[in-house]
C-alpha cells in the first residue's frame, strides 16, 4: 500500500456536535495527526462541511435549555459524578496520552490534574454558591429612607455559549478546567482543542457522553479548523483561549469581540520567571529547592507549558553555579525518549512542527545575545530497541543560556516553547524586580528565599505584573505543588503578554460564566428574584403577641424543610439584664474585661454608659429567647456569620429576638439542607443592639 493510501484511510478523528458523533461526508483538506515518539501517522482531522453556526445554536438552544432544568448544586454534583466516572477510566487515557510524547509524570499532571477540577468546582460550587440558579451578590443597598426601595446584585448564567480553545500541551486538563466552571455555572459548553492532541480530548469527551451524566447540548466538541467560529458569537457568548500571544492578539481583534460584545478570555504564553534570593546560597535548602523547580518546569511535558520558568533570575554572582547545578540535575536525572519505555523522564514535543519552532526560537535566542549550554543537535534517546537517534520523532535536549546582557530584549520577548531556560544574573532587589517586569506581563513568578524582608520586596515588587507568585523556602518546599502547577481554588491567569484573563480561582471561575445584574425594587420583589429573604419583606411572624407574633402559629424551629418558608418568623418577649447575671456570666467565663466589672472605668469609656452586658451574653440570652425546646426538625447549629454588636446593653435594660427563615439551601445528597436565619437582637425601646446570621442544618422531613 502506497503512503497516499495510508493517509487516505486513516481514521478521522470525530467531532461530537448536536447531540451525535460527526465527520466528514467528503474530505477535502485534512491535517494528519502523529505520533510524536515515533512519527507514525495516527489520525486525520477534517471539519468539512461542518455547519458552526447551527453547533452554536444548538447550544444556545438545546443546551441552555437542559442545563437551567437543574440547580448549581444538582450540576456541581455532576462533576463530581463525572470525576469518579472518569477516574475509573484514566488508564485508558494514560494509554492514549504517551502518543502525545508525555510521560506517567505529565500524564498524572495533566489527565488527573484535570479530574481533580471536576472534585474541586463540585465541592466549591454546592458549599459556597446556592442550590439555585441565582447567585445574590451582597449586600443590599437602602435607596429610599422608608426602606421601601432597595437595591443589591445577583449573578445569572450567561444566556450563550461558552467557547473553549484550547492548547496542545494540556489536552485533557485544559479542557475540563475550562468545562467544569462552565457547567456548574449552567452555560454550555462547545470544546475545539489544538489538532496535534485533540485525539485525546476527543478520547476524554467520548468517556463523558458515554457516562450519560451529562445533559444534552451541554458539552459540544469540533476536532479540526473552525476558523469562522467567532463570525457567529455574539455578547450572549463567551470565549477561553489558550495559546499564543500572537494569536490572542489575533483573536482580540475579531469584530464580534472588538464591536459584538463577545467576551474574550485568554491565557497566553509568558515568560515567566522565578528569582532567587541573595541568601539562597549553594549551601542552603533554598538553592536545592530553586534547581529541582528549574529542572522540574523545562522538563515536565518537555516544557511545552505555559507557566514554565523561562527566566531564572539569580543573583550576579550566583550564575555559573545555578547553571552548574541544574546542568548536573538534568544530567543525573533526565532520560529523553519514547515514554513507553521503562525508564524514560522526559518525552517528545507534541510533533516535528514545534520540535522546529522550538529550535527556530533558540537560535533567535542565541542570535539576541544568549549563549547555548546544551545541543540542538537530535539527541540519542532511549526507545524500545535502546539507545538511538530517531529522526522521525520530536525529541529534543534540555537547552540552558546565560546572557552577558541581562537587558537584551530576546531574553524578555522571545518564547521557546519547550525544554528551554535562561539564566539571568541581577545586582540588588530592585534590579531582580525590573528583569521580571521586563516579561510584560507573566501567568506565574517564584520568589525563592528564606528572608522575610526579601520575600516581602520581591512579592510585592512583582506582583502587578504576575497572576501568581509562589513564595518556596525551606518550609514548604516538599509539600507546595510547584511553581508551574496552577491549583483550582486559584486564579489561573495573568496580565499583559499572559492575557489579561483569570481562569480557574474556586467560585471566581464559575462567576466568569455569569453576569451580574444590579437590580433594584422593593423588599419583596428582591426576596422573590434572589431567594433570600430582604429587611422589610413580608414575614408570618409566630410568638410574642407583644410584637407582632401569632402565638398560635407554629414555632419556625418546628417546621422541617418541607414545611419552612423564607420569612417564616418568630419573635420573643423581653428579657431583663440585671447586674447580678452579667456578674455572673464574667466570673463564670472569667472574661472580667473592665466594661462588664469595674463601673468607674466603664463610665470612662466613650462607647459605654457604665457597666454593660458582655456581647456574648446577649448571644447566649438570644439563643434561650428564639429555641423551640425539645427533639425537632433543628439538628444543629453550625455558625453565626456576620456578627455585629450595634449598641451596649446596660444593667436593667432588656432584650428581645426577632428570628427570620432568611436562606434555605436544601442539600442535593443528604436527607437535610441548610437554613440561614436573620437573628435580630432589639432593647426595649426598638433600638437594634445586635444581628447576625445563625446558620442551622435541618431535617428535609422529619417524622418525630
Amino acid at each position: 500500500m502506497t503512503a497516499t493510501a495510508e493517509r487516505a484511510t486513516t481514521q478521522l478523528v470525530p467531532s461530537y456536535v448536536m447531540g451525535s458523533w460527526w465527520t466528514p461526508e467528503q474530505v477535502g483538506k485534512a491535517a494528519d495527526v502523529f505520533d510524536a515518539s515515533t512519527g507514525e501517522t495516527l489520525f486525520r482531522v477534517s471539519t468539512d462541511g461542518l455547519d458552526i453556526g447551527a453547533v452554536i445554536d444548538y447550544g444556545r438552544t438545546v443546551g441552555q435549555r437542559n442545563l437551567a432544568t437543574m440547580t448549581i448544586h444538582e450540576r456541581a454534583l455532576v462533576m463530581k459524578e463525572l470525576a469518579i466516572y472518569l477516574g475509573g477510566r484514566k488508564k485508558e487515557l494514560y494509554a492514549v496520552s504517551l502518543r502525545t510524547g508525555a510521560t506517567k509524570v505529565d500524564n498524572f499532571i495533566d489527565i488527573d490534574g484535570g479530574i481533580g477540577v471536576l472534585y474541586t468546582m463540585s465541592s466549591k460550587g454546592r458549599r459556597e454558591l446556592p442550590n439555585s440558579n441565582v447567585v445574590f451578590d451582597g449586600p443590599l443597598e437602602p435607596l429610599s429612607k422608608d426602606g421601601s426601595f432597595l437595591g443589591t446584585h445577583i449573578y445569572t448564567p450567561l444566556a450563550g455559549v461558552a467557547v473553549q480553545i484550547n492548547a496542545f500541551n494540556f489536552p485533557v486538563w485544559g479542557m475540563l478546567e475550562k468545562f467544569a466552571p462552565a457547567f456548574v455555572a449552567g452555560v454550555p459548553t462547545i470544546v475545539k482543542p489544538a489538532t496535534p492532541t485533540g485525539y485525546l480530548t476527543e478520547a476524554c469527551v467520548r468517556m463523558m457522553i458515554e457516562s450519560g451524566l451529562l445533559p444534552e447540548g451541554s458539552l459540544q466538541l469540533i476536532s479540526g479548523s473552525a476558523r469562522d467560529l467567532l463570525d457567529h458569537l455574539d455578547y450572549r457568548d463567551s470565549v477561553a483561549f489558550t495559546g499564543s500571544a500572537s494569536t490572542a492578539n489575533s483573536l482580540r481583534k475579531h469584530v464580534n469581540v472588538i464591536e459584538g460584545g463577545v467576551r474574550f478570555m485568554a491565557e497566553a504564553d509568558s515568560l515567566n520567571c522565578a528569582i532567587l534570593g541573595p541568601d539562597a546560597t549553594p549551601e542552603t535548602p533554598e538553592f536545592d529547592a530553586y534547581v529541582k523547580s528549574v529542572v522540574a518546569e523545562v522538563t515536565t511535558k518537555a516544557g511545552q507549558k505555559c507557566t514554565a520558568i523561562r527566566r531564572a533570575i539569580v543573583p550576579q554572582n550566583l550564575v555559573q553555579a545555578v547553571v552548574d547545578a541544574v546542568t548536573a540535575r538534568i544530567t543525573e536525572r533526565v532520560v529523553v525518549g519514547d515514554p513507553r519505555v521503562e525508564g524514560v523522564t522526559m518525552g517528545a514535543l507534541a510533533s516535528l512542527d514545534q520540535l522546529r519552532d522550538v529550535k527556530e526560537a533558540v537560535q533567535r535566542l542565541v542570535d539576541g545575545g544568549g549563549t547555548i549550554n546544551g545541543s540542538l543537535q537530535a539527541p540519542a534517546v532511549r526507545t524500545a530497541d535502546g539507545e538511538a537517534v530517531v529522526d522521525a520523532g520530536a525529541f529534543m535536549s534540555p537547552v540552558i543560556l546565560t546572557w552577558d546582557d541581562p537587558d537584551s530584549d530576546a531574553v524578555h520577548t522571545i518564547e521557546a516553547f519547550g525544554p528551554v531556560t535562561s539564566v539571568i544574573g541581577y545586582t540588588d532587589l530592585d534590579d531582580a524586580v525590573r528583569l521580571a517586569a521586563k516579561g510584560s506581563g507573566s501567568l506565574a513568578a517564584t520568589v525563592c528565599s528564606n528572608d522575610p524582608a526579601t520575600v516581602q520586596r520581591l512579592t510585592t515588587g512583582i506582583a502587578a505584573h504576575h497572576g501568581r507568585v509562589l513564595v518556596l523556602n525551606r518550609e514548604d518546599a516538599k509539600t507546595s505543588t510547584g511553581h508551574g502547577s496552577p491549583m483550582p481554588h486559584l486564579i489561573h491567569g495573568g496580565p499583559g503578554r499572559a492575557g489579561g484573563g483569570e481562569e480557574l480561582g474556586g467560585v471566581r471561575a464559575i462567576k466568569h460564566h455569569m453576569q451580574r445584574t444590579a437590580v433594584q425594587g422593593s423588599p419583596n420583589m428582591l426576596t422573590a428574584i434572589t431567594g433570600i429573604w430582604q429587611v422589610g419583606a413580608d414575614r408570618v411572624i409566630a410568638g410574642s403577641a407583644n410584637y407582632g407574633g401569632d402565638p398560635s402559629l407554629k414555632h419556625p424551629f418546628l417546621m422541617d424543610l418541607a414545611e419552612l418558608k423564607i420569612g417564616d418568623s418568630y419573635v420573643s418577649d423581653l428579657r431583663k439584664v440585671t447586674l447580678q447575671d452579667i456578674t455572673d456570666f464574667a466570673n463564670e467565663t472569667g472574661d472580667k474585661f473592665y466594661a462588664h466589672t469595674d463601673a468607674e472605668a466603664a463610665e470612662a469609656n466613650p462607647f459605654f454608659p457604665g457597666i454593660v452586658a458582655h456581647g456574648y451574653l446577649i448571644i447566649s440570652w438570644a439563643a434561650g429567647l428564639f429555641v423551640a425546646p425539645g427533639r425537632g426538625p433543628v439538628l444543629a447549629n453550625f455558625g453565626l456569620d456576620n456578627l455585629r454588636f450595634m449598641a451596649p446593653v446596660g444593667i436593667d435594660d432588656s432584650i428581645r429576638v426577632e428570628l427570620t427563615a432568611k436562606r434555605i439551601t436544601p442539600r442535593v445528597t443528604d436527607d437535610y439542607g441548610e437554613v440561614a436565619w436573620d437573628v435580630l437582637v432589639m432593647n426595649q425601646n426598638d433600638e437594634m443592639v445586635a444581628r447576625y446570621d445563625l446558620l442551622t442544618l435541618v431535617d428535609k422531613d422529619y417524622s418525630g
